[in-house]
């Protein structure tokens, strides 16, 4: 026998997935453990031969092969069935459930439990999936449509309930196509009071004790009843919907036993009775199932229930309702809500200059007030509008601001903020402390917080469009930085709370701790964010809480950048920290006084610091410090964007303003693994094709943007293991064009880049073999050798400039060179003394017309010798176009490629022939670093004269080496003596 156990006070839900698993498994039998719900009750009355019920008391526990549990996970919900769990025999326990916060007692072998609205729910995805897949005609029973329909009507509030998903949703309109009766459902689904409930209904009104804590409204009623009173939940929802009260606690004693029918219960008496209490919740936060569960009650967190016996009813409740008081969490205030500082404006400002204003901040108004900053009105941007209709530009906005205002206090609850927009339909409401302006609270601020707290409540559930937020980010960050950086963190914090001010740390550091699989993370650049006045100087909070810092820890190095109110503590190689560097700064704003400038940034607060960076998953912050300390701020949903793995802007014109964040899309599209949103792509193209750049760098004559950050996003980008990609992904947007607007990734730039980076493996494995042939020990001693050489070979470059004519000297032409009579030395690869990033950049550079190298170049503000080598390159590679065809033996190749900068022979190359290159590369794998047999002093030992001589007799040397006519020093003696003899 396969039994289905519905938990004791069955509830349609229970039922309907019942029954959906008698459709899934054929043969199985439903059992109502203990009962059912009124409304239940009075359904099977007209409908139980439509479903495979069969009672406790028939059951044969012997011939019971699997039990399937639907909606409850524990033993107490299944009465005296739950001794069936324990059949040896029972090769199978199955567990269906919604209810996370249940814990799991029965020894489950599969277990479903899962975040939705109903249990049904779970049976329905599992009936349409076999229906989707099945190879016969599929169709549930009109009966058996209706009462699982019935299940997720009734458990979800027909989906207006908390905890209602779109799987839910789904699951009905599947049970709709399969037949389910409407007008079932609606007969059902929301009965009206019975006499006798509407009798206890007004008895309820009438008793009823009420307080209001923290904004919110808890309401509790004791009814004593003669007997059991079916329907008590659907009073409980008409009584809460009555007294619009925000939790209730309705509870019901009645007697038990034949002879004991006096109805006028004392409550206050403990007596022989039975308790049952119905718990209704709208607060975020609260949790009736666990307020429940130690008298062996349950439910959800907003809807919970529990029967118990032998207690003092009215103690019972008030201890309930006692408890329920701790659980209702403090709402945000005013001040933790507000904005500020406060954009003001004296009434004096003309409506014009008002309007400017708000367009620079972008706000929707602003604050008007006096001499004495006395707040004296608000004008809103819709007056602005008109005014400027009408022609008053020049007018002052005292003759269009609204003077009568409500205002608020720093420690105004969010409840009573929400309750004053409402009542009086204000957008906005400023926060005065001591007859002074310190903040404002918008409709936004209020609906933002609202959504959060939506958020916070239903968990990371994917179902929703909620942003997920984990419970507690403190403890994830504390689990995974070390002992000595929390430390630093609480003590930043604890500082910040001693001078009123919040601290969060923000950007990158939260992005990689979330992102992180492992148990422990290595931050080494941490941003912290500091939201609250500072009294002593213009240097902001940041500054100041650096300051402190920095004399709790005199190893630190302490940067101040006082224009940006910013300030840095570096630690390099230390004991605790390693290398870390830690950015503190005062919570700002910032505005682009053009396209592509350097922002101008003034003091703000903590939501509009987090608006002006570049993505969402970067604008995300967690606060350190009480109240509300490990709280995650996440005002543009950056975690699901997190989740989703995207890259998304925060607003349509970030790119307008800044060009490096199109750079920074792409690399943290690279390297995190992630998908350039689409909508945040066409806002790329958008920027790139309109050409807002160019012009700026036309009318301005310059570009900040494009300049030195940019290079930055370069260096960032080239200089990573997946340049590759990156660059191909820049290429595909265009987005070179902002180095240059000719300039793009087309196959033969693409193809220069791949020899460079032939080019630059090859030096790499060169000297790695190189260095491997030699049989040196000391690695030091060779490393020194070659620093040695490459520094004489870049003085002598410096040295002679002059690229030498068609006439160069052969010097062995006396002599006629045998093929190859001793084996030409082996030469490693030249010291590259440029970053391979700079090389990269260099030559995309390079690949532009002449005309403009230099000047982008220099836009990009890289070194001197790097502007001046792609200022020279066009005329050495014609130089050498001319030269290279004539050089026959290897000593007048060296002879005339030994005058150009190893970057600027490479960059030519990679313009070139073949042939050349093929040229080129030789010289550099074979004989750049030849030397000659002999050296200065040697010849001095040889009674020559030091010289203008010398240099010529060395150069005749090499020139015989690298031809292959000497092969030792006796042979190099021997040359000297017929080429320059002695007197």
């Amino acid at each position: 026998m396969d039994l289905v156990l519905c938990h004791t006070t069955a509830d349609f839900d229970a039922l309907g997935a019942a029954v959906g698993l008698c459709v899934l498994r054929p043969g199985s039998r439903i059992v109502l453990t203990g009962g059912c719900h009124p409304t239940v009750r009075d359904f099977l009355a007209l409908h139980r031969d439509e479903y495979p019920l069969i009672e406790r008391r028939s059951v044969n526990p012997q011939r019971i092969r699997s039990i399937t549990i639907v909606d409850a996970s524990q033993r107490d919900r299944l009465g005296k069935a739950a001794e069936w769990l324990d059949l040896p025999q029972v090769s199978e326990i199955a567990v269906f459930d919604h209810h996370l916060q249940a814990d799991l007692d029965i020894p489950a072998t599969v277990t479903q439990i899962e975040a939705v609205g109903a249990s049904t729910t779970l049976i329905v995805e599992k009936l349409k999936n076999q229906a989707e897949n099945s190879d016969t005609p599929f169709r549930l029973l009109p009966s058996e449509a209706t009462v699982m329909a019935l299940g997720i009507h009734v458990d979800t509030g027909s989906l207006t309930f908390e905890g209602a998903t779109a799987r839910d949703a789904r699951a009905l309109a599947w049970l709709m196509e399969q037949g389910a009766s409407l007008g079932v459902i609606a007969e059902y689904v929301e009965p009206g009071l019975s006499p006798q409930l509407q009798d206890l209904l007004r008895e309820a009104l009438n008793n009823l004790r009420s307080e209001t804590l923290h904004g919110y409204s808890l309401a509790w009623v004791l009814l004593s009843t003669e007997s059991y009173v079916p329907g008590l939940s659907s009073l409980a929802s008409r009584l809460l919907d009555l007294t619009e009260t925000d939790a209730l606690l309705l509870g019901n004693v009645y007697k038990f036993g034949e002879n004991e029918n006096n109805r006028n219960i004392a409550p206050e008496s403990p007596v022989s009775n039975r308790l049952t209490i119905i718990g209704r919740s709208r607060i975020e936060g609260t949790n009736l199932s666990e307020l429940f569960k130690p008298l062996g009650g349950g439910g959800h967190a907003r809807a919970a229930s529990l029967a118990t016996r032998d207690v003092d009813p009215l103690l019972t409740l008030n201890q309930l309702a006692d408890e329920l008081k701790t659980q209702i969490p403090h709402p945000p205030t005013a001040r933790e809500l507000m904005s500020s500082p406060v954009r003001s404006i004296r009434p004096e400002t003309s409506v014009g200059e008002a309007h400017r204003i708000l367009l620079r901040y972008g706000h929707s108004g602003l604050s008007v007030v006096d001499a004495g900053d006395r707040l004296a009105g608000i004008i809103s941007r819709r007056d602005i509008d008109i005014a400027l209709h009408h022609g008053f530009s020049h007018a002052p906005v005292k003759g269009y601001m609204t003077p009568q205002l409500k205002t608020i206090a720093p420690d105004t609850l969010l409840p009573e903020i929400e309750s004053l927009m409402v009542t009086y339909d204000i957008g906005r409401l400023p926060v005065l402390e001591n007859g002074q302006l310190v903040g404002i609270v918008t409709r936004t601020d209020v609906l933002r917080e609202l959504h959060q707290q939506k958020a916070r409540d239903r968990g990371s559930n994917a179902e929703l469009s909620y942003c997920a937020v984990p419970e507690s980010v403190e403890q994830l960050l504390r689990s995974r930085i070390s002992p000595e950086l929390w430390q630093l963190l609480s003590i930043a914090a604890n500082i910040a709370q001693e001078r009123g001010w919040q601290l969060y740390i923000v950007g990158g550091a939260v992005r990689d701790l979330l992102l992180a699989t492992d148990d422990t993370v290595a931050l080494t650049d941490i941003d912290l964010v500091v939201d609250g006045k500072c009294g002593s100087d213009d240097s902001g909070a940041g500054v100041e809480l650096a300051a402190s810092l920095q004399k709790l820890y005199p190893d630190s190095r302490l940067d101040v950048h006082g224009q940006f109110q910013t300030a840095a503590l570096l630690w390099h190689k230390d004991s605790a920290f390693g290398s870390l560097w830690v950015d503190i700064a005062t919570a700002r704003t910032e505005f682009y006084p053009y396209p592509a400038a350097n922002p101008e940034v003034e003091a703000s607060s903590i939501r509009q610091d987090l608006y002006r960076r570049d993505f969402t998953i970067n604008a995300l912050a967690v606060r350190l410090g009480v109240p509300r300390s490990g709280e995650l701020l996440d005002f543009f949903c950056g975690l699901l964007d997190l989740e989703s793995k995207q890259i998304r802007v925060l607003h349509a014109n970030s790119f307008i303003e800044d060009p490096t964040r199109i750079y920074r899309a792409v690399r943290f599209a690279v390297r995190l693994g992630f998908e350039i949103e689409p909508q945040t792509e066409g806002y790329i193209r958008n920027a790139l094709a309109s050409g807002i750049y160019y012009r700026i760098q036309g009318e301005n004559g310059r570009a900040p943007a494009l300049e030195t950050r940019l290079k930055s996003e370069l260096k960032y980008i080239l200089q990573a293991p997946y340049w590759k990609v990156a660059l191909q992904m820049l290429g595909d947007l265009q987005a070179l064009r902002c180095i240059h607007p000719s300039l793009e990734l087309d196959r033969e730039l693409w193809r220069q880049l791949r020899l460079l980076d032939r080019c630059l493996n090859g030096r790499r494995k060169e000297g790695s073999a190189t260095s491997n042939v030699r049989d040196v020990t000391d690695v030091k001693e060779v490393r020194k050798k070659e620093e040695g050489r490459g520094k004489k070979k870049e003085g002598r470059g410096k040295k002679e400039q002059t690229i030498p004519n068609s006439q160069f000297p052969i010097p062995n032409s006396q002599f006629p060179i045998p093929d190859a009579q001793f084996p030409i030395p082996n030469s490693p690869f030249p010291i590259i003394n440029i970053a391979d990033w700079q090389m990269r950049l260099e030559v995309l550079i390079a690949y532009l017309a002449p005309e403009y190298r230099g000047k982008v170049a220099a836009n990009l503000q890289l070194p001197a010798d790097s502007i001046k080598r792609l200022e020279v390159l066009e005329a050495g590679k014609n130089q050498l176009a001319e030269n290279l065809p004539k050089c026959e033996l290897p000593s007048q190749l060296v002879l005339l490629l030994r005058n150009y900068e190893l970057p600027v022979l490479i960059a030519i190359a990679l313009q070139s022939p073949r042939s050349a290159r093929r040229q080129i590369w030789e010289y550099l794998t074979k004989w750049a670093n030849v030397e000659p047999p002999l050296n200065g002093n040697d010849l001095k030992a040889l009674g020559y004269k030091p010289g203008p001589g010398f240099k010529r007799m060395l150069d005749d040397l090499l020139a015989a080496r690298l031809d292959g006519y000497l092969g030792d020093r006796a042979a190099a003696i021997s040359f000297l003596a017929q080429r320059y003899p002695q007197a």
